[in-house]
């Protein structure tokens, strides 16, 4: 069976232990039917296929840039695998930078490493989750204080596609509402739901679960 990236990067992500089902508290205290434990990608191998997903995602949306922007840490090594996956998958050379968390003050100094930024720049930002957009409000201030670059959108993993604690709004949702950015993910909740559905990956015993936990925190 011949699959799309999409259904391919939930296999990944089940056959790596980074998706799984079953009963998980979250942070919010949430009782969810599933966990997405990024922290489990730790192989070269693994980091060559997420970078095949996030150019995937890329190209699959039509965004144009010049620059990937990784925010420390976890969006670095995402950034870097992107920009090569960009570059061999679709015959693409884009820049890549990520900044530091402090400024260097000495040698070529500065707060990005990589591609030093000017004004005008089209930029993606690479990370690997959302929850509540605290990657995207450290991010965007250093590059305003870097150059008025242009952000044409934010790629991440996965879009559980849930309301906030304080709010209709998803995650994703609220960054377009308060900074006017597009996210978009590889996959989203109802993508992984459809992979069960169908066959993808097993779990069918999970579904009552997973529609249930859609039904009372997914967003509007």
């Amino acid at each position: 069976m011949e699959y799309t990236y999409k259904q391919e990067f939930i296999r990944f992500m089940v056959n790596n232990g980074v998706l799984k089902f079953g009963e998980f508290t979250l942070k919010s205290g949430r009782l969810a039917p599933y966990f997405i434990n990024t922290g489990n990608y730790k192989t070269g191998k693994q980091l060559a296929k997420l970078g095949d997903y996030y150019a995937a995602c890329i190209h699959d949306n039509g965004l144009e840039a010049e620059t990937l922007i990784g925010p420390a840490y976890k969006g670095i090594p995402l950034s870097v695998a992107t920009a090569v996956a960009m570059y061999h998958n679709y015959d693409k050379e884009l820049n890549y930078c990520f900044d530091r968390k402090e400024v260097k003050d000495h040698g070529e100094g500065g707060l990005f490493v990589g591609k030093q930024l000017v004004d005008g720049e089209k930029v993606i930002i690479i990370e690997d989750v959302m929850t509540s957009g605290k990657a995207l409000r450290e991010i965007l201030p250093k590059l305003e204080a870097a150059a008025k670059v242009e952000v044409v959108g934010m790629i991440i993993s996965v879009d559980r596609q849930e309301k906030a604690l304080n709010s209709e709004l998803s995650a994703v949702s609220e960054a377009k509402k308060e900074f006017g950015i597009d996210v978009y993910s590889v996959v989203t909740m109802d993508d992984i739901i459809a992979a069960i559905e169908d066959g993808i990956v097993d779990g069918k015993e999970h579904l009552a679960a997973m529609y249930k936990y859609r039904n009372t925190y997914g967003a509007k």
